[in-house]
């Protein structure tokens, strides 16, 4: 093993980019992306583009919302981060249910909890019916976040288990750039029908899917277990020696089956759980939320036309997090990491800069390009690596007994922070939009300094193999 910043990482943690295969199964042979895997992955991750989807709902539906049913700022705001209390609730149970019920069940939960929600905006004609409907996606979306990257974890091979999991992030800046751009163009109510139809392909996919082998192990469902994991890995393929590894580490967790909520604070997990809470933790507070689900009125503050600005935002999400599938597996997560976090430093930056210069009347014309430029830079960082590659860390680095447990803390975490950021990022820009970009270049900052001391690299690995270590006392 080798040492970086003072912690011992797995073995070829990727300091930089590397085209060559990490190490190879036991077999001597490479296990298939299957078309179960691909199909399963993106069954999946249609629930991250409903999530896409309803991050960037208020933005582009704000004048047209406040309009309509005569609402006032403090009322949508209140619609605007209602959503982050559904992820909260949400986010509470998350972590039992999908230990008790399986993963495709609750995938199939959180869309029927989205569809209503969609359904009630569609159809609101007063503010209560759209706050329960924003209430209701974010019961949805706190499911999602939490059981989409650790299903996809859980089904693919370990060679191709970045790429598949970061397909997570990509479908939420697909749904985020979909409502972003053509929210320009229809209404709010028909933005919210919209935004509705990848749910529904989800709930009706969800039923041509497997579930996870190894929540079926957990289980003991062994005969599903192995038919399951045969259906993903090709009916040709041998799984025998992933089958007994899945397995045995399934059985050397029994004397901790009954885990309670002690025991994820025991120190064995101490650098598993300082590393999930401290990304998640880390991503909101970057102002992520904020900046996303009030981007038309930081972008009209600039001085920058409010539709060419949300275009080039909509436009560059989509092929920046095509850019990082193929980067995960490459590059490794750490790096992307720290190279995501400190992008989204210097854009903040550009950005705080921007509103002092526009604050003393300086250079008028150039301001505004100066925004922009670091707003587009942002989102950029941000789909890069800080957007999906702190839920693809969180699905991997717990064992299965304490998956549930961890995982529901984690994302109540990530969903708490949402709301902080979410619910206080209008008064900090009243108070000043150049300090609320200042801090958040800060933050930034500190994360890639986190992500240096503390975050292990975790890229052609098995799950049991980087959970061992993680565990180690």
């Amino acid at each position: 093993m080798e040492e970086v910043g003072g912690q011992p990482l797995l073995e070829d943690h990727g300091g930089a980019c590397s085209s060559g295969s990490q190490e190879e199964l036991a077999d001597g042979g490479k296990s298939a992306a299957t078309p179960a895997v691909i199909l399963s992955t993106f069954i999946a991750v249609c629930g991250s583009f409903c999530y896409g989807c309803a991050l960037s709902y208020s933005s582009p539906a704000e004048s047209g919302i406040m309009e309509d049913l005569h609402l006032s700022i403090a009322t949508y705001s209140m619609f605007g981060s209602i959503m982050e209390v559904g992820g909260m609730i949400g986010a509470l149970f998350s972590g039992r249910l999908t230990a008790m019920l399986g993963r495709k069940k609750i995938m199939w939960l959180s869309q029927i909890f989205s569809t209503i929600g969609w359904l009630a905006i569609a159809l609101a004609q007063s503010e209560w019916w759209l706050v329960a409907g924003r209430l209701s996606i974010g019961f949805g979306v706190g499911f999602v976040t939490y059981v989409v990257p650790i299903y996809v974890a859980e089904i693919t091979p370990k060679e191709y288990r970045g790429a598949f999991s970061y397909a997570n992030q990509l479908l939420v800046n697909c749904g985020f750039s979909l409502v972003y751009f053509v929210g320009n163009v229809v209404s709010w109510r028909t933005l919210a029908v919209i935004s509705l139809v990848p749910g529904a392909l989800q709930l009706v996919g969800i039923f041509f899917i497997p579930e996870s082998p190894r929540w079926l192990a957990r289980v003991g469902r062994v005969k599903e277990f192995k038919a399951s994991l045969q259906r993903l890995r090709g009916e040709n393929a041998d799984v025998s020696v992933e089958e007994d590894e899945i397995q045995s580490a399934i059985n050397e967790m029994k004397n901790d089956e009954k885990s309670s909520v002690g025991d994820i604070f025991k120190r064995k997990y101490a650098h598993a759980l300082t590393v999930g809470i401290g990304l998640m933790f880390l991503q909101q507070l970057g102002g992520t939320s904020g900046v996303a689900y009030y981007g038309s009125s930081v972008i009209q503050k600039t001085g920058f036309s409010t539709t060419i600005g949300t275009i080039i935002i909509s436009v560059i999400q989509v092929p920046i997090a095509a850019i990082g599938i193929f980067l995960m597996d490459i590059c490794g997560r750490r790096l992307l990491l720290m190279v995501s976090a400190g992008g989204m430093s210097i854009c903040s930056f550009l950005v705080g800069l921007s509103f002092v210069l526009q604050g003393l009347n300086l250079f008028k014309d150039f301001t505004p390009i100066l925004a922009i430029t670091g707003i587009t830079g942002y989102f950029t960082a941000f789909s890069i690596g800080m957007g999906g590659i702190p839920w693809i860390i969180m699905s991997e680095i717990f064992p299965m007994n304490v998956k549930a447990l961890a995982g529901t803390l984690i994302t109540l975490v990530n969903w708490s922070s949402s709301w902080v950021m979410t619910y206080s990022f209008n008064f900090m820009m009243q108070w000043s939009p150049a300090g609320t970009f200042f801090i958040l270049t800060a933050t930034c900052g500190f994360t890639v300094m986190f992500t240096f001391k503390l975050v292990p690299e975790t890229r052609g690995r098995t799950l049991e193999e980087i959970q061992a270590y993680m565990t180690r006392l």
